[in-house]
């Protein structure tokens, strides 16, 4: 047997296995060593094909063969390596290494984007964002983006949000809410919602010298349990019946509308109001549904939810504002209010369960300041992994970034995202 011979046999019978790559995802092998011979010309083929390139690089006893890039394509590529030994002449045999390169699609290519098309009833845009910049006060931002279940058939966002803050008396009024997948208009629920209820904050906060009366002397007096029912009462006629009459907007709504129900608009509400008064930030709080509605204060490393996500009779099913039960009573009703006073909080956040699940997975880790740690910084790191940027909190486009940093990747999460932060 000649030498060139057993060159084939010894390059073919090389223990070398390419892994798998992923279309779009960067790809690098360098553990091919191949045997130092001298005079011996080694060539790779069929490695462009895939849109990579090879490097060889001359080690002590040996050569190491690296392939790098980034796919295009998904599909089987067949990458051939050749030698030509010493002395090797047009028509004599070549030492040979046949290797199977599997590119598997990326998942994340496979989603479309289909435009929501604008004559569908209650047509509103794939994607909003909106700011209120207050001077000597803290900054409010928002961003709503359609989910990717959503967009992969055209689908309408179901989720909403809608922000207020008066100048003159310092109020800030955030609203967001998750339209029910399964409900034909809960997009139109949502909006309903989040309008109606910032639209009666706003009417009542307006002259609400009794109602700051009232939480002033909540904050100094003695007699506690009779300042906090003097303050729950007014958080009940205020932000109780903000959700009330949103609740009533959506039914009549349902009335003028034809073959429709009230739950054909079924939606979660988040709502908070806050102001800050010499003595600390007052917020107050009405929550039905899932999401996440939260004070968030980094320095104390502390969380408080200003609520709890709430499920229906069985596990998985959540409660809506259009449901009666939610009203029927005013035991009902309190148990969906909170109110507190904070000297001051690093942001004050209402978010749909599209970010609250794939940031924490449980309604246990609502409650870890790690996980709001985690989820703080990676808002403004964003995911350099995958083409998602940060947000610059002092940026003046920070809601646009918000809204691109909504993109983020989760398997398995494809829902529907809407966040609002006071900060």
């Amino acid at each position: 047997m000649d030498d060139q011979t057993t060159g084939m046999q010894n390059l073919d019978a090389l223990p070398v296995r390419l892994p798998n790559a992923t279309q779009g995802k960067p790809y690098s092998h360098a553990s091919m060593r191949l045997p130092k011979t001298e005079g011996c010309e080694f060539t790779l083929s069929g490695h462009e094909d895939a849109g990579l390139s090879a490097l060889l690089t001359e080690c002590e006893d040996c050569y190491e063969l690296t392939i790098e890039g980034t796919p295009a394509e998904p599909g089987d590529y067949a990458i051939v390596l050749q030698c030509k030994p010493a002395g090797w002449q047009e028509g004599d045999p070549l030492a040979e290494k046949r290797m199977l390169l599997m590119v598997n699609p990326n998942p994340r290519l496979l989603w479309r984007d289909i435009p929501t098309p604008e004559n569908v009833p209650f047509y509103k845009p794939d994607r909003d964002n909106g700011a209120i910049a207050a001077d000597g006060g803290k900054r409010v931002i928002a961003a709503s983006q359609r989910g990717r279940s959503h967009a992969q058939e055209g689908k309408p966002r179901d989720d909403h949000f809608q922000l207020y803050h008066n100048p003159d008396s310092g109020w800030y009024v955030l609203a967001v809410a998750d339209g029910a997948g399964s409900a034909i208009y809960s997009r139109r629920g949502s909006e309903i919602a989040c309008h109606e209820a910032v639209a009666y904050c706003k009417s009542r906060l307006t002259d609400a010298a009794e109602f700051e009366g009232a939480i002033a002397a909540y904050q100094c007096t003695d007699d506690e349990q009779a300042a906090r029912k003097a303050v729950g009462n007014h958080i009940y006629s205020i932000v109780g019946n903000a959700a009330y009459r949103a609740h009533r907007a959506i039914t009549d709504e349902a009335q003028v509308v034809e073959s429709s129900k009230p739950k054909d608009f079924a939606t979660t509400l988040l709502l908070a109001i806050c102001k800050k008064f010499e003595f600390g930030w007052f917020i107050a709080s009405f929550w039905v549904g899932d999401g996440a509605m939260c004070i968030y204060d980094r320095e104390a490393h502390s969380v408080s939810l200003l609520g709890i996500p709430d499920e229906g009779e069985f596990s998985g099913q959540t409660r809506f504002l259009t449901m009666p039960e939610i009203f029927a009573d005013t035991a009902s009703l309190y148990r969906r209010l909170r109110f507190g006073i904070r000297p001051d909080f690093t942001a004050l956040m209402l978010m749909t369960d599209g970010v609250s699940d794939p940031m924490f997975g449980t309604e246990a880790n609502l409650n870890n300041p790690d996980k709001w740690d985690q989820m703080w910084d990676r808002l403004q790191s964003g995911y350099p992994e995958d083409g998602i940027g940060g947000v610059d909190l002092d940026s003046p486009r920070a809601e646009e970034q918000l809204l691109d940093w909504l993109g983020f990747w989760r398997p398995g999460e494809h829902d529907d995202r809407t966040i609002a932060i006071l900060y």
